[in-house]
Formats: C-alpha cells, sequence, structure tokens
C-alpha cells in the first residue's frame, strides 16, 4: 500500500489516552501519518528526515527490529489501536531521540525491557498484561514524565521498581482488573493520578489508596456495583498521609445513598476541589441532609456537571441543602436540569455559585437567602425573566461578577432596580432585553456584555455609567453608534452585526478614550456621512476589529460589498461650505470668461442670429416647398454698406434692371416695411428672393447688419441648394479686416468664390453678363407680378415716412 506523507507545523502533541493529554516542547516537525490504513506492517519506505510518525489505528501484529532503523531522527511514535501482541524495547535502539511512545490499546502480553534513556512518555495502557509490566530497567528511565500501565493484577512489589522516579503522571487503564493489593498505589510518586476501571469493579479501596498517592486524582467509571465502607468503617480508616487536593470522579453511575457516602467520605480527607461530572443517580433517599457530618472539613470547592436522574421519587430539596449546607466557598450545579434551588435559613460562605444550564425561574429570587460573601453569580441558561428580581437579591450581597445569559429577562420601564456598587462585570447577552435595560444597570459596572438582544438606541437619559470600560451590544438593532457622553471611561465597543448604516460624528467627538472598536458586519451605507467614520482607522489610535474585509457597503447598490477602505469620497463632495467656495469660484470664472468672450469674440450677434435662425427653421416646417416657392418675388436681395450706395444705385442697379422687368431686385430702401423691425425685413427680403447680392469691401466687413444679413443669407434654410449668394468683390479687402465671427466669409474670399468689380472700364461688359447669368432665374408668373405691383406702390407711398428707420453703419 502506498504511503500517505503529509508534512505540518507540529507545535505540541496532544495524543489522548484514554483523558491523558501529553504535552512536547514546541518545535516544528515532519509528521509522517500513516494512521487508519489497514496496515499489517511497517512501511519500509520511511522517510530518514520523519520525526513524527503516527501508525495508530491499523492491523500491525509484531514490531521488526529493522522497521525503524531508517528513522533515526524519530522524537514521536504512536502505535495505539493495532493488534500487537509482543514488545521489545531495543527494537528502538537506534531511535536516540525518542521521546513519546504510545502503545495503548493493543493485545500486548509481554515486555522486554532496554533503556531508551531519553524516553519522556510510555504508554501502555489498556493492553493484556497479567501483572504490572514494570522491571528493574524500567526504573533506569530517569527522564520519564508520563506513564501509562495496565495490569489483570496490581501489586507492591511492581511499584517498588518505580517508586524513586518523579513521574507528573501516572495513567492506570484495565481492561479487568481481579486483584489489588492494598498499599500498592501509595508507593507512586507522581503528581497526577488517572484510574479508568473496568465495570464492575469495587472502587473503594482505590479511592482511598489513591487519596494518599497524589495531589490530582481522578477515577473513571465508578458505577453502583462497588462494595462500599460503612460511614463507621469510614471513621477508622486513617488518611494521615493524605495527599490529593483536587478529586474528580468522571462517569459516575450510583444511586443517591451511595453518592452520599462518597460525599461523607472524601469531606473529611484533604481534598479540598471536589469535581463529579457525568454523573447519574437515582433510587430512594434514606438519607438526608440531617445525617451529613459537616465537621472538620478543607473542602472549598464541589462541582457537580452533567447530572441526570434516573428515577424522580427522591426528594431533591434533600440534595439542594446537602449542598448548601456545606457551606464552603465554591459551589457548581451545572447541566442538572436544576428547577429550584434551597438555602439554609442563616448565612453561608459561598463566594462562587455556579448554577449554569439549568431550568431555574424567578421563583429562586423569591426566597429569602443570606449570601454576604458572594462575589460570583453564574446563572446563565435558565429561563429567568425578571432582571429587576435579580438586582434586589443581588442588592444584599457584594457581587462582583454576574452571568445571566441566555435566558428569558426583560424589564419594564416602571421596575425598580437596586444592584450593589460592587458590581463590576454583567453579562446579559441572549435576552430579551430592550432600550430600557440602561435604566437597571449597576453604576459602578465595568464590564456590560448585552449582545443578543433586542435594543435599538442607548437612551441619552441613561445613568451615567462613568465606570464602564468595555461594552458589548453586538446583533442587535442599533441605528447607529453610541455617544460616550455616558460613558466617559469606555476603551473597547462592540457594535457588530447592527443595523448601523451611517454612524454620526457625535461618536468620533464624544468617544476620545475608545481603543478598540468592532463594527464590522453592519449595512453601511457608503455616503459623504461616512466619511469620519472611515477616517478613524487611519487617522486616529482605535483599533478596528475585522478591518478591512467586516467592514463593507450595503448602500448604494452600486457599491455593495466594497470594502469601506476601498471607497473614494471626494473632499469636494462631503465638504458643504468648500462645495459653495468652489462653485461661487467657478461661477466667477465663468463670469469672467463669458464677459471676456462678449467682448473679444462678439457672442451676443451670434446669439442673436441663432434666435432668429431658429425662429425661420420652426417657419420653414409649418411651410412647404411649394408655398415657399410662391412667395419669392424678387431675383435678388443686395446687402452694401452706405458707404458704397453710390456705385450700388449708379451702376448696379441701372445696369441689372430692364424695362422689360425681366430682373427684379430687392432693395432696402424700397420695401421697408415699417410695421417690422430692422432684423425681421432683412430676414423678409432673403426669403422673398432667389439669390442675395453682396457688394463686399473694407466698408462692408465693418458694417454690424452687413454681417447680419450675410450671416442670415448664408445659413438660410429656404434654399435647397447652397448657389444663392453672389459675392461682388468691389475693393480688395485685407484678411486682417475681416472680423473672427465672419470665418465664413474669410473662408469664401479665400476660395475666389466671387465676382470682380474691374478697375478697367473695357471689362465691364464681361462682369455685367456674368452676374446676369448668376441671376436667371423665371418668377414672371401673372400673380407674382401683380402682387409685386401692389408692394411697391404701397412702399413708396410710405417711404418718406421710413428714412430715419434705415439702416446706419456700426463702425
Amino acid at each position: 500500500m502506498r504511503l500517505i506523507r503529509n508534512i505540518y507545523i507540529f507545535c505540541s502533541i496532544v495524543m489522548t489516552v484514554e483523558g491523558e493529554a501529553p504535552e512536547l516542547p514546541e518545535e516544528r516537525e515532519l509528521m509522517t501519518n500513516c494512521s487508519n490504513m489497514s496496515l499489517r506492517k511497517v512501511p519500509a519506505d520511511l522517510t530518514p528526515a520523519t520525526t513524527t510518525l503516527d501508525l495508530s489505528y491499523n492491523l500491525l501484529f509484531q514490531l521488526q527490529s529493522s522497521d525503524f532503523h531508517s528513522v533515526s531522527k524519530l522524537k514521536v511514535l504512536i502505535l495505539r489501536h493495532n493488534r500487537i501482541q509482543q514488545l521489545n524495547l531495543k527494537t528502538f535502539e537506534f531511535n536516540k531521540e525518542l521521546r513519546y511512545l504510545d502503545l495503548s490499546n493493543n493485545r500486548l502480553k509481554s515486555v522486554t525491557w532496554y533503556l531508551l534513556a531519553g524516553l519522556r512518555y510510555l504508554d501502555l495502557s489498556f493492553n493484556d498484561f497479567d501483572t504490572m509490566p514494570i522491571c528493574e530497567e524500567a526504573g533506569n528511565m530517569s527522564h520519564l514524565e508520563i506513564l501509562g500501565l495496565s495490569g489483570a493484577k496490581i501489586q507492591k512489589s511492581d511499584f517498588q521498581k518505580i517508586a524513586h522516579l518523579h513521574l507528573n503522571s501516572v495513567f492506570l487503564g484495565f481492561r479487568t482488573l481481579s486483584h489489588y493489593e492494598e498499599g500498592s498505589l501509595p508507593i507512586l510518586n507522581t503528581t497526577k493520578l488517572h484510574i479508568v476501571l473496568p465495570m464492575d469493579t469495587n472502587f473503594w479501596i482505590l479511592l482511598r489508596d489513591g487519596i494518599k498517592t497524589s495531589k490530582i486524582l481522578e477515577m473513571t467509571n465508578i458505577d453502583g456495583k462497588s462494595q462500599f465502607v460503612s460511614y463507621e468503617m469510614q471513621r477508622n480508616i486513617s488518611l494521615e498521609n493524605a495527599k490529593t487536593s483536587v478529586l474528580l470522579l468522571n462517569k459516575v453511575d450510583l444511586l443517591w445513598d451511595d453518592l452520599f457516602h462518597i460525599l461523607q467520605f472524601v469531606w473529611h480527607t484533604s481534598v479540598e476541589h471536589f469535581q463529579i461530572q457525568n454523573v447519574t443517580f437515582g433510587g430512594k433517599a434514606y438519607l438526608d441532609h440531617n445525617s451529613f457530618d459537616y465537621s472538620n472539613t478543607v473542602m472549598r470547592t464541589i462541582k457537580l456537571e452533567h447530572v441526570h436522574f434516573r428515577v424522580f421519587y427522591i426528594q431533591q430539596d434533600n440534595i439542594y441543602l446537602l449542598l448548601t449546607k456545606m457551606d464552603i466557598e465554591n459551589l457548581t450545579i451545572s447541566n442538572a436540569q436544576m428547577p429550584h434551588m434551597l438555602f439554609p435559613n442563616y448565612p453561608t460562605k459561598f463566594q462562587y455559585l455556579n448554577f449554569a444550564n439549568n431550568i431555574l425561574t424567578d421563583e429562586l429570587f423569591k426566597r429569602t437567602i443570606q449570601l454576604p460573601h458572594l462575589k460570583t453569580l453564574l446563572l446563565n441558561s435558565n429561563k429567568l425573566e425578571t432582571l429587576s428580581l435579580v438586582s434586589c437579591f443581588a442588592n444584599n450581597t457584594p457581587l462582583e461578577h454576574l452571568d445571566l445569559s441566555q435566558n428569558l429577562l426583560q424589564h419594564k420601564n416602571d421596575e425598580n432596580c437596586s444592584w450593589p456598587e460592587t458590581v463590576v462585570n454583567m453579562n446579559l447577552s441572549y435576552n430579551k432585553l430592550s432600550d430600557s435595560v440602561f435604566r437597571c444597570l449597576p453604576k459602578g459596572i465595568q464590564i456590560l456584555d448585552l449582545n443578543n438582544n433586542q435594543i435599538q438606541t442607548v437612551p441619552k437619559e441613561t445613568i451615567h455609567l462613568m465606570a464602564l470600560r468595555e461594552l458589548n451590544i453586538a446583533f442587535n438593532f442599533l441605528t447607529d453608534l453610541p455617544g460616550c457622553s455616558h460613558f466617559s471611561r469606555l476603551s473597547i465597543l462592540n457594535v457588530e452585526m447592527n443595523l448601523i448604516l451611517s454612524p454620526s460624528l457625535d461618536f468620533v467627538q464624544s468617544c476620545q478614550e475608545v481603543k478598540t472598536l468592532n463594527a464590522g458586519r453592519n449595512p453601511f451605507r457608503c455616503t459623504c456621512e461616512l466619511k469620519n467614520f472611515i477616517q478613524l482607522e487611519t487617522y486616529s489610535e482605535v483599533m478596528m476589529v475585522g478591518w478591512s474585509d467586516s467592514y463593507t457597503c450595503e448602500y448604494p447598490l452600486n457599491l455593495r460589498g466594497t470594502r469601506l477602505k476601498d471607497v473614494h469620497l471626494p473632499e469636494l463632495s462631503c465638504n458643504t461650505a468648500l462645495l459653495i467656495v468652489t462653485i461661487v469660484v467657478i461661477m466667477l470664472v465663468l463670469g469672467l470668461a463669458v464677459a471676456f468672450c462678449c467682448l473679444h469674440f462678439d457672442l451676443p450677434w451670434y446669439f442673436r442670429m441663432l434666435g432668429q435662425c431658429t425662429q425661420t427653421w420652426h417657419r420653414v416646417r409649418k411651410t412647404t416647398q411649394e408655398q415657399l416657392k410662391r412667395n419669392v418675388r424678387f431675383h435678388a436681395f443686395i446687402s452694401y454698406s452706405e458707404h458704397d450706395s453710390l456705385w450700388v444705385k449708379n451702376e448696379l442697379i441701372p445696369n441689372l434692371e430692364k424695362e422689360d422687368g425681366s430682373i427684379l431686385i430687392c432693395l432696402y430702401e424700397r420695401y421697408f416695411d415699417p410695421g417690422k423691425s430692422i432684423s425681421e425685413n432683412i430676414v423678409s427680403f432673403i426669403e422673398k428672393s432667389y439669390k442675395s447680392i453682396f457688394v463686399l469691401s473694407p466698408n462692408f466687413v465693418q458694417n454690424e447688419w452687413c454681417h447680419y444679413e450675410f450671416y442670415f443669407a448664408y445659413h438660410n434654410l429656404f434654399h435647397e441648394n447652397s448657389d444663392h449668394i453672389i459675392l461682388i468683390l468691389l475693393e480688395p479687402i485685407p484678411f486682417y479686416c475681416i472680423p473672427t465671427r465672419c470665418h465664413k466669409l474669410k473662408t469664401l474670399l479665400e476660395k475666389k468664390a466671387y465676382l470682380e468689380w474691374p478697375k478697367d472700364r473695357r471689362k465691364c461688359g464681361l462682369f455685367w453678363a456674368n452676374l446676369r447669368v448668376a441671376i436667371n432665374v423665371n418668377i414672371s408668373a401673372t400673380r407674382e407680378m401683380y402682387e409685386l405691383q401692389t408692394f411697391t406702390e404701397l412702399n413708396e407711398e410710405s417711404r418718406g415716412s421710413t428714412v430715419s428707420l434705415m439702416r446706419t453703419d456700426c463702425l
């Protein structure tokens, strides 16, 4: 079978040997794990660098002398739960660094000893030895610290061979135990003794001798078939050499009277701390608390954990009074399904009471209890409902630590609470407490746990908890971080898993003493309100627990799942004052820019042109092409500067207009309509003319109205073609004289798309011929001529009154 090798960091071996936990120094080791692989022999291809080899839970039958030669650096060897019947420790003679050897739960019947000087841990428990497998060589293992043994018979002579060894722990794991020689266990020199008894074994003598053997004694598997010594015989047993101060009985199944005898026996020994766990008892109780002898004891602590009742016709009050009358310092009865507890009617010495994981109700506090020395009370995982009742009970004690977690506690505003000033630590987690709980808290509280309740806010009118240092309100319904105006010494705050969207600025300002904050897993809304909170981790001394993976955005949706540290909130958008200043500055800059453009680029002129074009465009949309053609009255509209009017009247008009009316020219002064503005007249003239003739000269480019006429004619939406403009260059125009807003005119001049007036009079005939061809259009419809004559006569009559409205040059 292929060998599986795994490399891992080996910090300390914790191998359980029916309850034992050996400890080895912390190192980085190479472990070869071959456990649970149904191996029948040790693999031959072990890695030489292996320091830990696990061969447990296989089918190994025997070990060969050459099995471990290749792993000379081996320190830990685990062979438990195999089928090995014989062991020769010389098999490991080449493993000089071997420190840990576990051969428990095999079928060993004999051991051939060989001195393994460096061995510290050896476990031979739960094997099939007839007697203890100990010989003289075992006594030479001076470094041995933990030893596990087994055997059907125990004799003094077996332990005398190792009596001189100072062992930390001895573990006796028996499959069968047929004989025990009294006085054998006290021969051992060990700090801890753990005995796992086989079923149906009389443990009494082992208990008595075990108490004389070690400071810590643990016994497992105690049942009711043991033969108990009567109380009179117990008093005659000499315990002058008792050593045990800590006694642990595990997996106990007894009648109540048998358990009563054990308590009575241990009460008069050297045991100070007595713990019974996983105990089941029942039967009718013939002995009650009044027959118990409470005198002459050093007992300080009694623990009963995981208690089960087989039958319920015993009087539980006898049990409760028996335990509370013992008048010791520490009492624990947990996981016992205990419905109530009785105390004597006189003051007791209890300083520590642990009644966790029972079914205690408020009835516990409705009786008068005198506990003048009580400092710690644990009542977690019960059925308590009223917090004020607990406070009234505690007020008669010097209580310091109180655990009421995992109950059904509530508190109403009208209920009065009275706590002793000594309470410094209180756990109220996993209850049904709301905001009103802050009105029922001890003033001197320093550590408070309120996680998993129903708290929505921390009331501002709450009492001043000036001593509070740690506050846990995780898993509640808070919508904001609590301010620290009432918690001036608060240094640790946990508000994980609440409903906090945007922590307020009050926390940042008032909680200067907070050094540790856990606010992760809240549905943060990543807006400007969160900016100060995000900066806490970077710019303050607060340690944010879980940062940054536990701090993510929930809102807005486009940022959901984004970590807060990755959210960019610009200072400009989050600082209102800065935003206003910025807007004002931008508006001023834009205003100055607009003013400059208006002065330098004449923007108002462009805006006027754009407005006229927009109005014209709306008219075009409502007018069909046929209607447009019927509106045409002239062949050409002539635009010129007043300085060039003589040339227009003396040269241009006489040469174009004929008596036959074949060419009709629209002049501004002829057809001016006094009912319209100048700009409206210009637009109307251009709309009613097929062509627009522009007489260009330096005077033209300096004339504001000429620019307007050219701009509108160039962007005339009433013409489908772009050849409706005719340029006549009367005089040369330097390009630097042309304004920037007339860039279209400059472009046409650069392309020489114009007719130039010749200086030589002999060339004028050709000029006029080209001009007539350019404007040769048939517009001789009778109706149009009639309308034109009518329009002319009307304007002739009003010509005298419109002189003041004629265009003026804008130089």
